[in-house]
């Protein structure tokens, strides 16, 4: 499989258009910290399965149109070294997967989803530059900034009409507290769903897919993944979180990208990682249900800024927790 990439790689590098492919698939991707074209395939191809089984092909479409337009941006900047690896298309995927989920698909909503991709580049490079200081990426935290953006002032446009954006509503209790914790509780549904939500799609085919695609780049972010997930959703049930969410993977999706951020990708795994990460996951689901509760008033998704924030959190301080190990 190596020597196959390896191959791949030597003919993108002497062929532009092989070339704009190899790094969008890498795009697809970095959303789960891969530098890995057939990575980026099985990802898109997860995405395709997941979006055309809940008979909404545009958000298929639209991760497509999003890398694109995004890696299209970055292609006129400077750093070639961070453009070639792909981390200047992966916001502009989800963001191309995220705003035909929530708004009725129009002619405006595309190009929302190139206007998206392109300025997911600058606020890629502006809040890199910010936290630079810190030496943290800016992970996902683009993708969130422009989608929130979009998604809220479809609330104002009329030519933008929202189809699926949670309705607003005050703060409230969330749950029905229920004495058997694991009534109505699918673990195995609720651990798959988790994966395949970091692209807003619930599907045990897609995540089989998407854990596919970390395992060719990463055994090691393919079992974080995995792992986190199992955790996060774990954690929810003890919280008594509302049923449906855990087993429809809302409460596990942020704390994947923690897991393997945290485990396999800034920190070389061994067990003082593995209890960071612990730490860091549990504490995401926390996050995500503080989010819920801040962002329910104003009728949009959390989408991944949990993970983004306790990433950031656990980040900060890593190379002072675990200096040696820091990647």
């Amino acid at each position: 499989m190596q020597a196959g990439l390896s191959k791949w790689s030597q003919l993108a590098d002497g062929n532009r258009l092989l070339e704009f492919i190899d790094v969008s698939l890498r795009g697809c991707a970095q959303v789960m910290f891969q530098n890995n074209p057939l990575t980026g395939l099985l990802f898109f191809a997860a995405i395709f399965v997941g979006a055309f089984a809940e008979g909404n092909p545009a958000v298929a479409f639209g991760s497509v149109l999003g890398t694109v337009s995004a890696t299209l941006t970055g292609r006129h900047l400077k750093d070639r070294t961070s453009w070639k690896a792909g981390l200047f298309g992966y916001n502009g995927c989800l963001v191309g997967v995220g705003l035909p989920t929530f708004l009725e698909v129009t002619p405006i909503v595309w190009l929302c989803i190139i206007l998206g991709g392109v300025v997911s580049v600058i606020v890629t490079i502006c809040i890199a530059d910010i936290l630079k200081t810190w030496k943290v990426a800016a992970l996902t935290a683009p993708f969130v900034l422009v989608t929130w953006t979009m998604l809220l002032a479809s609330y104002a446009f009329g030519g933008l009409t929202s189809n699926a954006l949670p309705p607003p509503d005050l703060p409230h209790d969330l749950i029905t507290h229920n004495h058997d914790l694991l009534d109505g509780i699918n673990l195995f549904q609720a651990t798959f769903h988790g994966i395949s939500e970091v692209f807003l799609i619930s599907t045990v085919v897609g995540s089989l897919l998407f854990l596919a695609g970390l395992a060719v780049s990463s055994i090691w972010a393919a079992l974080f993944g995995l792992l986190g997930s199992l955790l996060a959703v774990l954690v929810a049930v003890v919280l008594q979180a509302e049923h449906s969410s855990i087993n429809n993977g809302l409460y596990a999706f942020s704390a994947v990208l923690t897991a393997i951020a945290l485990g396999s990708t800034f920190n070389k795994p061994r067990l003082r990682v593995l209890i960071y990460t612990v730490i860091g996951v549990i504490f995401t689901v926390f996050v995500q249900g503080a989010l819920n509760t801040v962002l329910g008033p104003v009728g949009i998704p959390t989408l991944t800024m949990p993970f983004v924030l306790a990433s950031w959190l656990f980040l900060v301080p890593n190379k002072d927790v675990m200096p040696s190990h820091r990647q």
